[in-house]
């Protein structure tokens, strides 16, 4: 049983990495193409788009009874009217707003599940492989999709509406599956909601992870837009590119989980995001010319896109500490609620520090935070609990 709710999770992982290119080929050019905002409009989004992130921990526990495989179908089938109401139904910007915002739920409330129900399929050393393989296959149907947009959008004119089509078409295929998946029973908890002194140091992890995310998120690819003058095509490729070497690298960074520990993977991550910031900071001002400037700017943008795979080692730490099973998924949710608590402010600041001192000084702060990240990784020690 546990072999057939693993593939049908792994197709379902499938359907998601159409979904997902998608999203992160056309959003930040639709924005730009349909509304013409500016960078500071462009921050602001983010506080509703985040919002659902925060509301995640509140939301999943109201869903508890459901179990994680059920919400996770749920969590797809709002993405897919979400997606759907970006494309059709946002005649103006305050509506496009209301529809992101249900997408973004969609997306955030699968986020804490996948990891659970991941770990959930997997034995007790080997979560980082299977993690690393699901994430895999959710790379390489990625790459296609990313290839095919690059393709399209180059020789044929695409609406995006019909670009959204895709995606939902895609989320609602993943829930299908995921539905037939063998639910979790789930054991009753005296609360859902609760924050406990043994996780401090997953909750600061979180929470740095946030505000390093959210600077990468929104204005990495706003550089590449604004800065670069680069459109969907552009991302597009990356995203290829992106896919194309993750496929290898996922499962690689599972296995590096489980023979290395969560430790070094964690400290690696926050090492090769100083080398991204100062990368976005210094590429535009080193006299190599806008070519050689957008090359090495579109570097750091993939190699950050990379490390996103370095979460699943916060997920497994949280997994090998938990004082009991039944706390991994809550305290998850917590951690993305606690990291979106961070991301709905960081844009907001630094919008104020792009108007005010230049991009450049936005990820000098960066390198900041992962600094800090660095330096928190120090305290990661993980004792075997009794069964």
């Amino acid at each position: 049983m546990k072999r057939r709710d693993l593939i049908l999770f792994l197709l379902a992982s499938a359907f998601l990495g159409v979904s997902q290119s998608i999203d992160s080929s056309v959003f930040n050019n639709f924005l730009h193409d349909t509304f013409d905002i500016t960078v500071s409009q462009r921050t602001i989004l983010e506080f509703p788009r985040e919002l659902p992130g925060f509301l995640v921990v509140f939301v999943s526990g109201a869903l508890l009874a459901l179990g994680d495989v059920r919400i996770a179908g749920v969590a797809n089938i709002l993405a897919a009217v979400g997606m759907m109401g970006l494309g059709y139904l946002s005649k103006d910007f305050g509506m496009m707003v209301v529809w992101m915002t249900i997408y973004s739920m969609g997306q955030h409330l699968f986020l804490p599940v996948s990891s659970s129900i991941g770990m959930n399929l997997a034995d007790k050393n080997n979560m980082g492989k299977i993690l690393g393989r699901i994430n895999g296959v959710n790379t390489a149907a990625f790459l296609l999709t990313s290839l095919g947009t690059a393709l399209i959008f180059r020789f044929v004119k695409v609406s995006y509406p019909i670009a959204y089509t895709v995606g939902a078409i895609s989320f609602l295929c993943s829930s299908i599956l995921i539905f037939n998946m063998t639910p979790h029973k789930t054991k009753a908890l005296g609360k859902r909601l609760f924050v406990k002194k043994e996780y401090t140091l997953f909750y600061w992890l979180s929470v740095l992870y946030g505000a390093r995310k959210q600077i990468f998120i929104t204005f990495g690819p706003w550089v590449l837009i604004k800065v670069f003058n680069q459109g969907v095509t552009t991302f597009a490729m990356l995203g290829f590119i992106i896919a194309a070497i993750g496929i290898f690298f996922k499962p690689f960074v599972g296995d590096l989980i489980d023979k290395k520990g969560e430790r070094f993977v964690l400290a690696a991550e926050a090492i090769l995001l100083i080398i991204v910031c100062i990368g976005y900071a210094l590429a535009g001002n080193l006299g190599l010319g806008i070519e050689t400037a957008l090359i090495i700017t579109a570097a750091c943008y993939i190699l950050d896109q990379l490390l996103t795979a370095a979460g699943m080692a916060r997920s497994t730490y949280i997994k090998k500490i938990a004082t009991c099973p039944e706390d991994v998924s809550p305290t998850l949710s917590m951690g993305i609620s606690m990291d979106h608590v961070v991301s709905m402010v960081v844009p907001w600041l630094g919008g104020l520090v792009w108007n005010a001192f230049g991009y450049e000084m936005v990820f000098v702060l960066g390198a900041f935070i992962a600094a800090a990240n660095l330096f928190i990784t120090r305290y990661i020690k993980i004792e075997e609990m009794p069964a």
